[in-house]
């Protein structure tokens, strides 16, 4: 019997909400608001998403199984694939739509330079758990990509952060104007600079706060990060989102957080949200804030 497959979490114009996969029915998706209960049961095992372009879904054709613990649900296979037509990648040099340049700020000392498309409105950050940001500049692809090196290489600025440290600075995060002040800082530094490319028309600094929309007044600090396996449940009350992390309170009133990355390719059964919480729970490790990991 084929079953509904999560297909990870994705961010709308509504909010988040965890998306599945049926190879008979199509797609739909369940909101995550918060107060929401949410319980599931795991399957037998985990599976290949497959490739995803835009509303277009490619099945594994190998049908292939996925580690628990993997971040990526895509097997090597559908991963070479996805990424052989990747902005991420540079494979898609010739692409004429418009690109923003952005600045994230994640936590204190944790400021990093992306780049996304125009016509994604700012998705990008919210998928990424960016706490604030401000656009730097839009242009061409290519433009902004060598914003984006010219900023690491002149000013040391990064483009990846570990999770951990960005779970962890969203415990308590420092008041907006703060944020906006480190933000803007950067911005007018990296405005001054020389060999921005003529073609990426720059952008005033104006902060953008998600304070709201990650509902970060909900967010404890983390008891414990769920770790999946084939039949464990997880159950408990949805309390915020941010990025692809859900923040839960259990039936022990324990903060825990769902890595819904983590969830993408289970067959899940639906379970009560008082039920107990059998998958495992990791204590999170403080890891240092220095750039690196995909993250």
């Amino acid at each position: 019997m084929t079953h509904w497959r999560c297909a990870g979490l994705r961010w709308g114009r509504s909010g988040p909400a965890l998306a599945w996969h049926h190879p008979a029915h199509g797609d739909r998706t369940s909101p995550l608001s918060p107060g929401r209960p949410l319980g599931f049961t795991t399957g037998p095992g985990r599976w290949c998403v497959g490739v995803r372009r835009g509303a277009r879904h490619t099945p594994c054709p190998a049908g292939a199984e996925v580690s628990a613990s993997a971040v990526s649900a895509q097997c090597p296979d559908c991963t070479r694939l996805d990424r052989s037509y990747s902005v991420a990648a540079d494979t898609r040099t010739d692409d004429p739509r418009p690109y923003d340049v952005y600045l994230a700020w994640f936590g204190p000392d944790l400021i990093k330079v992306g780049i996304t498309a125009t016509e994604r409105e700012g998705a990008r950050l919210l998928e990424q758990a960016a706490l604030s940001y401000t656009l730097l500049g839009r242009g061409p692809l290519m433009a902004a990509r060598r914003a984006e090196a010219v900023l690491g290489a002149a000013l040391g600025v990064p483009d990846r952060f570990p999770y951990a440290a960005k779970r962890a600075a969203r415990e308590a995060p420092p008041p907006q104007r703060e944020r906006a002040a480190a933000l803007a800082a950067l911005h007018a530094r990296a405005c001054a600079l020389g060999g921005l490319p003529e073609s990426l028309a720059l952008c005033p600094c104006a902060p953008v706060h998600h304070d709201t929309v990650f509902h970060l007044d909900r967010v404890r600090p983390v008891h414990g990060v769920i770790r999946l396996a084939p039949g464990r449940t997880v159950a408990g009350q949805v309390e915020a989102v941010a990025g692809p992390d859900v923040h839960l309170t259990d039936s022990a009133d324990r903060a825990l957080l769902l890595d819904t990355r983590q969830l993408a390719g289970w067959p899940l059964a639906a379970a009560p949200a008082d039920a107990a919480t059998t998958a495992e729970v990791a204590v999170p490790v403080r890891e240092p804030t220095k750039p690196e990991g995909l993250f």
